[in-house]
């Protein structure tokens, strides 16, 4: 891949937005949209001004699913190795350093679906339509859904979706907890980046290492969570960051973080 056809990245300041750009086929997700995605967030993973990324999709949908009809000739083998560029790149994204927002703007079904999951979380269009469909294909999800999906909104909600197939429509999904906010279409965007805004005036090591600190321990036994949290909070004792924080706390005026 030599050049990006199907991402854009816009930078406002700390914030970053990432669009797929593919509309006319609905962003579905291919070999080559993946490995834009991947080469984006690399790309932004050394980019020291970016606090907050939103990621979003062009047109009517954030990403409609991943691209069938390059799925209808694949062998087995193939079919492996698709499943597995897609687990290495979501998980590119879930352990991105900074915060990554889905701004789902449509349809997000699918490998959409699962790309909104790998997101830190969503907020959603009223217009949104989110599912996991696959097994209407003959198929389960193959980009980190049956995992992330259960994670996010519990196993028996998470089952029913997957095994029937059904969409759900955005307030369903915020009343699942799949979604953490409802906007109207041309609201979605804005409210996202006010967002984005607000976090990124905050301590960015800060929420740098909450962000990792909620990610280590999600699957761990309280006690060793609450340890990573522990040895987590002491570590932020070494930053200038925290120092400023404080001392402005004490002297009643607005922190000056640097990110270091």
């Amino acid at each position: 891949m030599t050049e990006k056809k199907n991402v854009r990245v816009e930078h406002e300041g700390a914030i970053s937005i990432v669009t797929i750009d593919r509309p006319e086929r609905l962003n579905a997700l291919d070999v080559n949209v993946l490995l834009e995605l991947e080469a984006t967030f690399k790309a932004l993973a050394s980019r020291e001004e970016t606090r907050v990324v939103i990621l979003t999709g062009e047109g009517k949908a954030f990403v409609a699913g991943a691209d069938i009809a390059a799925m209808t000739q694949m062998s087995t083998g193939e079919a492996e190795e698709f499943a597995a560029t897609g687990h290495r790149v979501f998980s590119e994204i879930e352990r991105f350093r900074c915060p990554v927002i889905a701004a789902v703007n449509g349809f997000a079904l699918g490998g959409g679906c699962e790309l909104a999951l790998a997101c830190d979380f969503i907020h959603a269009s009223s217009k949104a339509k989110l599912g996991l469909p696959e097994v209407t294909l003959g198929l389960i999800p193959g980009f980190g859904g049956t995992q992330r999906l259960p994670r996010r909104v519990g196993p028996g909600i998470a089952r029913e979706l997957i095994y029937s197939g059904e969409m759900i429509d955005a307030q369903e999904a915020l009343r699942i907890g799949l979604v953490n906010k409802v906007h109207e279409p041309d609201e979605l965007l804005p409210n996202v980046k006010k967002l984005a805004e607000t976090i990124a005036t905050r301590g960015p090591i800060a929420v740098a290492t909450a962000k990792s600190a909620i990610r280590e321990g999600a699957d761990r036994p309280l006690p060793e969570a609450n340890a990573i949290e522990v040895r987590s909070f002491g570590e932020l004792f070494r930053s200038e960051d925290m120092r400023e924080g404080t001392r402005a706390f004490v002297e009643k005026r607005k922190p000056n973080f640097t990110g270091r």
